[in-house]
């Protein structure tokens, strides 16, 4: 399967969670957040999130302002 991180294309072996994936990329998760085809996933959801073929993933800081 084929999914672009960060907008980088990536492949796959197989279909993981969200947090699977986050664990192989070794990828900082504290602070952060994730929008799979430009859609917030909450964190709650990571672990049971299925990465599709075609997915568009983004992990991007989040930050606080006023």
């Amino acid at each position: 399967m084929t999914i672009t991180f960060n907008d980088h294309p990536m492949k796959l072996a197989q279909s993981l969670t969200l947090s699977a994936l986050l664990n192989q990329l070794y990828a900082h998760t504290a602070g952060s957040a994730l929008a799979v085809n430009n859609t917030i996933i909450p964190r709650p959801c990571w672990p049971e999130y299925q990465v599709q073929d075609g997915d568009d993933i983004l992990l991007f800081e989040v930050i606080a302002g006023g």
